[in-house]
């Protein structure tokens, strides 16, 4: 859920992703497009569909590795410019595809904020070698005996 509040300094709106990150209002523009799929006569005359564009370049509050991992997370939704394009559609009215669009922009903000952990290379254990060439010595005793018999005659 998105919670939406004002700084106190600025008086700016302010969109809180986690505790101590926040990004502009200003940076996400919503437009509002006629959605598809069923709806009756209404889907043809009210615009209930959602188009967020959040402008993931300009904000301040985005360090490069997160926009990279944003970028990364995002796939063909994020342009080249840095805009980040998020279509709702699911719902039938504008104000439930508008949180829709915001609590999806929130998470993949939250995933993105979320650094990978570094890999520790580790060396297998003597034991566990000896294991793995155990079954394989097992395992090709076995398809030995699969072959073909000695001729008895």
């Amino acid at each position: 859920m998105v919670t939406i509040g004002t700084l106190p300094a600025s008086g700016n709106d302010v969109v809180h992703i986690s505790p101590g990150f926040t990004i502009d209002d200003n940076l996400i523009e919503e437009r509002f497009i006629r959605a598809g799929g069923p709806g009756g006569q209404n889907v043809n005359k009210v615009a209930t569909a959602v188009e967020l564009r959040f402008d993931a370049g300009r904000c301040e509050s985005i360090n490069d590795d997160m926009r990279w991992r944003l970028s990364r997370l995002a796939g063909s939704r994020m342009t080249v410019d840095g805009i980040l394009i998020l279509r709702a559609e699911r719902f039938r009215t504008q104000e439930l595809n508008r949180r829709d669009a915001r609590d999806r922009l929130v998470e993949l903000l939250r995933r993105a904020a979320i650094a990978p952990k570094k890999r520790i290379a580790t060396r297998p254990s003597r034991a566990s070698k000896e294991r793995r060439l155990k079954s394989k010595m097992h395992r090709s005793g076995i398809k030995r005996l699969r072959g073909s018999k000695p001729d008895m005659s």
